[in-house]
């Protein structure tokens, strides 16, 4: 089984700390309008009218395929995946098409901080003015073996004020709400009449089921607010802030759509991050790199999206998170030049600073289905003979375990390039678990410490 293979007990699961991203609140709410009604809730409709604006917004057109702007009252405000955008001043209320392209204009003029952040605002988000009386708090979190839901009938700007009034619920993983879960919630004791008591459940329970099947990590509506529209009361998500598991990609590529992953407000990427993002968009190979903790002694190469999230939340748990460098993957069979120039990438940034303690190398992987393992092994190879220096200056050492198609020949070409190289490498075929060399990796950083 697949938990065997990676070395993970039966209960345990990468949940916890998986490759939550960012989403927009307006790729957030047209993913929830593309999916209600949920067949199982006729009766919840929803009605999210949303544009996104960028300074290459052509407002004219937008108006015209969206009239509603001239005819409603409007809210505008920065989609930027940050909250408080009440309290900091960013969001207008009321205002018509002139006055919220007067806003949003004037705003991408200006650099702005929230706390250690700066940076420009780029996309802001734009939709219908919704008059409401009660605004109530709902969010969904994925914890490592159950799923947490969140409500208050105390929503909005000050939730954080009221937080005593947030009532909580664990649902085991994969597993639905039941009757009992609402009581928890007190959604039974609400002062609200019987009909609007079963909207909230069926919008609840229907929202959840959204967040389940789409493989959301964070779903946060404060607030959602109850319009009045032609067929009596509907649920409205007023403010999101969502997450979504991006190792789950392949699985959605359908129901997800052109979704994006936007960096948060006021990062910025390295240039060895950029380069690998614009290989990336030109291969037809999946090349990530994130760079968590230059100084880190800990950096990781491996092939495959779940196979990096494994190996990170590896490094985590046996209490390394700190020394954790990188994180990224190569997979979908890249070429051996590929491999090369990615490799180089990470040694040029490992090698960057020398740490007297040493460093770890980890290049690893499951066991491949398609990649050709000595081809992409030979680009690594390369790159590791062009650093050799570098690698001797940092007192690095490696853990290599790969298997899969050809493995063998790969593997012995590592075993050679030690010689080469003069740097200790351990490797190891599929006779060990995936995360086997991370334990060994912990060790040595853990040794060289003391």
């Amino acid at each position: 089984g697949i938990n065997a293979e990676y070395g993970i007990p039966p209960h345990h699961s990468t949940r916890k700390r998986m490759a939550r991203k960012r989403i927009r609140e307006y790729a957030a709410k047209r993913l929830i309008q593309k999916h209600f009604p949920f067949k199982k809730f006729p009766a919840v409709k929803l009605n999210l009218r949303a544009v996104l604006v960028t300074e290459k917004t052509d407002w004219n057109e937008l108006k015209a395929q969206n009239p509603w702007l001239l005819t409603e009252p409007l809210v505008a405000k920065p989609d930027m995946m940050f909250g408080k955008r009440g309290k900091n001043n960013l969001v207008l209320l009321k205002a018509n098409a002139e006055k919220a392209q007067t806003f949003v204009s004037d705003w991408f003029k200006k650099e702005l901080t929230l706390g250690t952040s700066t940076g420009r605002l780029t996309h802001f988000i734009i939709e219908p003015f919704v008059p409401h009386n009660e605004e109530y708090y709902l969010s969904f979190v994925s914890q490592r073996e159950f799923d947490v839901v969140s409500f208050s009938p105390a929503g909005g700007i000050d939730v954080e004020e009221h937080w005593d009034q947030v009532k909580h619920v664990h649902v085991p993983t994969g597993q639905r709400l039941t009757p009992a879960d609402f009581a928890a919630l007190g959604i039974d004791n609400l002062p609200s009449s019987p009909e609007r008591k079963d909207k909230l459940r069926q919008f609840i329970e229907g929202a959840f089921l959204y967040f389940q099947d789409l493989d959301f990590t964070l779903l946060e509506m404060n607030p959602f607010a109850f319009a009045q529209g032609p067929e009596g009361e509907t649920p409205v998500p007023l403010d999101f802030h969502c997450e979504l598991d991006s190792t789950a990609h392949f699985k959605n590529r359908k129901t997800w759509d052109d979704i994006e992953f936007p960096n948060p407000f006021g990062s910025h990427f390295l240039p060895e991050e950029e380069h690998i993002k614009h290989m990336d968009e030109k291969s037809g190979s999946s090349l990530k790199l994130k760079v968590l903790n230059p100084k880190g002694r800990i950096w990781l190469m491996v092939a495959g999206g779940g196979a990096s999230v494994i190996y990170a939340d590896t490094v985590a748990d046996l209490g390394f998170e700190q020394e954790l460098a990188n994180y990224g993957e190569y997979s979908g069979g890249p070429t051996e030049d590929e491999t090369y120039e990615y490799a180089v990438t990470i040694l040029k940034l490992a090698t960057r600073e020398p740490d007297p303690r040493g460093k770890v190398l980890l290049i690893g992987g499951a066991i491949a289905n398609f990649t050709d393992i000595a081809k992409t092994f030979k680009g690594i190879i390369r790159a590791l003979k062009e650093y050799k220096t570098a690698l001797q200056q940092t007192n690095m050492k490696i853990f290599v375990r790969r298997a899969g198609p050809n493995y063998q020949a790969g593997l012995e070409l590592m075993r050679r390039v030690e010689k080469e190289i003069n740097i200790p490498v351990t490797v190891f075929g599929p006779e060990k678990t995936m995360t086997h060399i991370v334990s060994l990796a912990t060790d040595c950083v853990n040794n060289r410490s003391s």
